[in-house]
């Protein structure tokens, strides 16, 4: 199991490390938010351990952010924040669970458990690998995609796409955010490469279809959402 821990403290980088020595563990370890925040976009984590006061920018600034790329990573903040407004905060930023520090090590081992058993259990990952808007899915093992129940032919540079769209569904999504995500690097802003494979991609799920999934939010970017739903 892979584990990320966002913590610029060393004595408590080592405490845990020592806490959840395990052969079946790999700890990954950042210093700094932005640092982590790099490992968390870069790397396929089980479980992200994650304090707020980082050097760089704060742990929940990191978990808005990994959120916002549609990362489904499991994060347990551990921090020395303590107040009832701390912890709301904590999961006001899609934290999946809040310890504070001092913590019982015993606690924090159960509540690492807890979600990498969840993570392993066969159904939760099948749900995790299987991404659907409307009669559109994607089966990010088999890298195949089908619109009521009819298979999408799909270069490798479409599915990365599809997948970013679907995981951003219902939120508007820039030309820079595709680039950076579905690229993971800068082009030159006054390239059509966005055009074009939305273009692509439009073609191959919503043609033939009365229902239009794929739409374009003129000076804003593009759309991936249910028509059907919205006007309910």
């Amino acid at each position: 199991m892979e584990i990320l821990l966002i913590e610029d403290d060393t004595a408590v980088v080592s405490l845990i490390r020592r806490g959840l020595a395990d052969p079946n563990f790999n700890i990954s370890v950042a210093l700094s938010g932005l640092s982590g925040l790099e490992m968390a976009l870069s790397t396929t984590y089980d479980l992200i351990i994650l304090d707020i006061m980082l050097p760089g920018m704060d742990g929940l600034k990191v978990c808005k952010k990994i959120r916002e790329h549609g990362r489904q990573v499991p994060v347990l903040i551990l921090s020395a924040l303590d107040q009832p407004e701390d912890i709301v905060d904590g999961f006001e930023n899609d934290a999946d669970d809040y310890l504070t520090k001092p913590f019982n090590m015993s606690e924090l081992k159960a509540r690492v458990g807890r979600f990498l058993r969840k993570r392993a259990d066969p159904i939760e990952r099948e749900q995790r690998n299987l991404l659907s808007l409307a009669d559109l899915h994607l089966d990010l093992d088999s890298k195949s995609a089908a619109r009521a129940g009819n298979p999408i032919a799909l270069t490798a540079t479409e599915f990365r796409l599809l997948e970013y769209l679907i995981r951003n569904a219902k939120r508007v999504v820039s030309r820079m955010d595709i680039l950076e995500n579905v690229w993971d690097m800068e082009f030159n802003l006054s390239t059509n490469v966005v055009d074009v494979y939305i273009n692509y991609l439009r073609n191959k799920i919503d043609k033939g279809f009365d229902r239009k999934l794929l739409h374009t939010k003129v000076g804003m970017g593009y759309i991936l959402k249910d028509p059907d739903e919205t006007a309910n």
